[in-house]
């Protein structure tokens, strides 16, 4: 495999659409009656379903297939501590990993927290969204802390 030049890999992750990941609709958004089911007043219905029986929340949204990808950016691939914002294109490759070879969805979220516990309370409160959690990048042996207060915590891989 021949070595990638630096601008190559610059302009690969600036050229348009920036970034590596983008979200799209996967039901029809294309007339009236598709976006009153997408949202109002359509969306009432599997809301009061969840509100009824919370597990159901698989059935009718992307919860599933839908996975948080966390760093705080404290020890990424072989360039240490370099923080949370330049942490991000790694993040985005990682959902490309899991879309490529996996067809799972991603979110990747970098968190300003260095802190244990501060990184700890915002995967709590954001945990609903996701059907999984992948910490990524996070130095030790902080990353181990975190990790074993999240499985006690979280009622997701």
């Amino acid at each position: 495999m021949r070595k990638i030049l630096r601008e190559e890999a610059l302009e690969y992750h600036r050229r348009a659409r920036k970034g590596k990941v983008e979200v799209v609709p996967s039901k029809p958004c294309r007339t009236q009656e598709d976006l009153s089911l997408a949202y109002s007043p359509g969306v009432a219905e599997p809301c009061l379903e969840i509100a009824r029986d919370p597990e159901t929340v698989y059935d009718y949204t992307a919860k599933g297939n839908l996975v948080a990808v966390i760093s705080n950016g404290t020890a990424v691939l072989g360039l240490g501590d370099i923080g949370p914002l330049a942490a991000k294109p790694v993040m985005e490759g990682k959902g490309v990993l899991f879309k490529r070879f996996a067809d799972i969805d991603v979110f990747d979220i970098e968190v300003d927290a260095d802190e244990p516990t501060a990184f700890i309370e915002t995967v709590s409160r954001i945990a609903p969204t996701f059907g999984g959690i992948n910490l990524e990048d996070v130095k030790a042996p902080e990353c181990f802390v975190i990790e074993e207060e999240l499985k006690k915590r979280l009622k997701i891989p």
